[in-house]
Order: C-alpha cells, then sequence, then structure tokens
C-alpha cells in the first residue's frame, strides 16, 4: 500500500528488516543492490501539503520506473519542518531501499532537505569542489546572458554555493537544465522539486547506476469486473488466495461510478507471470462458487 502520512519524529515508523551489511557513510545495502525491488519516493515541501503546488512527482516517477520494468514500492510527503524530514530520510537511509528524494535542496530558508540529510546520517556538510565548480559555472553562464560581469565574492553568488554544499562523502547527479547538481548517499538520491530538472536527474540515476535491474522480474496483472458483491463478503476468498499462493498478492477496487461498469469491484491477482496463471484461476473459481456476477476479465 502507498504510504502517504507522515508519522511523527520518534514515533511508530515502518520498520523492515535489515540489511546485514552496510554501504557507505553507514548506510544499509539496498534490496535493490541484493537483488530486490523495494524503490521508494520522498516528496518534500509544504506546498505540496497545502495544495498550492499538485504533486507530479509520483506519477512521473511510476512511469519511469514502469518504462524499466520496475515498480515504486512505497512514498511519503513530508512538509518542510526539518524534524520530520531528518526522521523520514533516517528511515530511507535505514531502509536498504534505492529512494528518490524530491524538493527542499535549494539555498532559501525553507531548503532544508540537505541539511536533514546530514543530521540523518550524523555526517558533517561540507561544499563538494564539483558541484563548487558546475554553481560557478552557472552564475557566469547567468552573467553572460545578463551582459553583466560575474563577481565571484558578490554576497548573492557566494550564498549561491551553499547549493553544493552536501553531507560529507556525497556524489554528484548531474542536472542537464542548468547545471546545479543533486547529490546521492548511498542509495538514496536528492534532486530538485522542480520537475523539468527532478526528472531527468532521476533517469540519469536509474539507467547509469541501476540497470542490472531494469526487467529482472517479469511483472503480470489478472483482474475481473466483479458486480454486485461487497468486498467485506469477499476478504475470506482474498485471504485463502494469498495463504494458498505465495508471493501473489490479491488487490481490490471497488468503484461506485464508472462511466463503464458503474457499481463494481475490479479484483485480481498480481506478481509474476506463473504464479499469477496459478492463482487467478482459482480465484475465478472462488468468485463461482461465491454467486457474484462476474464480467470482463483484464490482463495487465
Amino acid at each position: 500500500m502507498t504510504q502517504t502520512k507522515t508519522p511523527e519524529p520518534g514515533g511508530d515508523e515502518r520498520r523492515r528488516a535489515a540489511p546485514s551489511r552496510e554501504g557507505p557513510l553507514g548506510g544499509q545495502r539496498s534490496e535493490a543492490e541484493r537483488g530486490g525491488l523495494d524503490i521508494g519516493l520522498v516528496i518534500v515541501g509544504d506546498e505540496i501539503l497545502s495544495g498550492k503546488r499538485s504533486d507530479k512527482h509520483m506519477p512521473k516517477v511510476i512511469e519511469l520506473l514502469a518504462a524499466r520494468g520496475l515498480q515504486l514500492t512505497w512514498a511519503e510527503y513530508v512538509g518542510d519542518s526539518p524534524d520530520r524530514i531528518t526522521a523520514t530520510l533516517r528511515r530511507a537511509f535505514a531502509s536498504g531501499d534505492l529512494v528518490f528524494s524530491c524538493g527542499g535542496i535549494g539555498a532559501t530558508p525553507d531548503d532544508h532537505t540537505r541539511q536533514c540529510a546530514g543530521r540523518a546520517l550524523g555526517v558533517e556538510l561540507e561544499l563538494h569542489p564539483q558541484a563548487e565548480v558546475l554553481i560557478r559555472a552557472r552564475m557566469q553562464d547567468i552573467a553572460r546572458e545578463q551582459g553583466t560581469t560575474y563577481e565571484p565574492d558578490n554576497p548573492a553568488n557566494v550564498h549561491r554555493l551553499n547549493m553544493g554544499v552536501f553531507p560529507k562523502g556525497a556524489r554528484l547527479i548531474p542536472n542537464p537544465y542548468n547545471k546545479i547538481p543533486g547529490f546521492s548517499v548511498s542509495h538514496v538520491h536528492f534532486v530538485p522539486g522542480f520537475p523539468v530538472m527532478a526528472w531527468p536527474m532521476i533517469e540519469w540515476v536509474l539507467d547509469e547506476q541501476y540497470p542490472h535491474l531494469f526487467r529482472q522480474k517479469p511483472y503480470a496483472e489478472k483482474s475481473v469486473i466483479v458486480f454486485g458483491a461487497m468486498e467485506g463478503a469477499l476478504t475470506p476468498l482474498m485471504q485463502q488466495i494469498e495463504r494458498d499462493h505465495p508471493g501473489v498478492k490479491v488487490f481490490s477496487l471497488p468503484s461506485v461510478d464508472h462511466p463503464q461498469y458503474g457499481r463494481h469491484i475490479d479484483l485480481g491477482v498480481k506478481g509474476q507471470p506463473e504464479l499469477v496463471d496459478a492463482a487467478y484461476p482459482d480465484l475465478l473459481a472462488g468468485l463461482t462458487a461465491f454467486g457474484a456476477k462476474l464480467g470482463p476479465e483484464l490482463v495487465r
């Protein structure tokens, strides 16, 4: 299930079995590195939670992953609270998952992600030397575009260098839009909140660092439109299918006003194709025995 709430700092946290080997800067080796497929997304910004901006990152990341045969496992939204961001990133680093974090890496007072990443890791921040080169090059570009002289000691230009202050040991993510880089620590990757920058940077990370994961495990879904039944009444059947077919997940998507099917449940199974092929007939048999009225079957 997609996770869309941010727990209170210090409260109950999403926990999984910790990997046995550590990665850079104390981060755990990811599921991806060990052959798994858990991928997370953190979206930072008050503007999303207040409704001033609509999140475009999650649907795009789902699209970018799907094009490579991958799936998003979880997502979290968090506002511009340093304590909450730190707690969220601490979970991300500890999870061992491949995680993308979007937003909050600029140099304005409401940008806290870089500092919070350092706090979550327990490491100091420092100006990355190559990031400094790239930021200065960008400032020179701007000066040329404006017909002015680049002044490296101008307070505004000095302040902009903060955009290259990252946790010690961070690796750079190139930004094809304006040269200002993002950064990675272990398998957590930080990009800006601007889609025009973030999306090609996420693609670069996937294509340069994780091509061995692409289409590693084929994935299939089979479902049937069910009329005249309640989810609660079908829950024992769903539970039985998951017990009888380990590795398969049952999904139930009810609708009350679908333009084609009206009130119905899209009920199905998903997982590796051979597991789905074994589980789906049992699901249909169970629905038939229940007396449910069945509509079209869907394969994805």
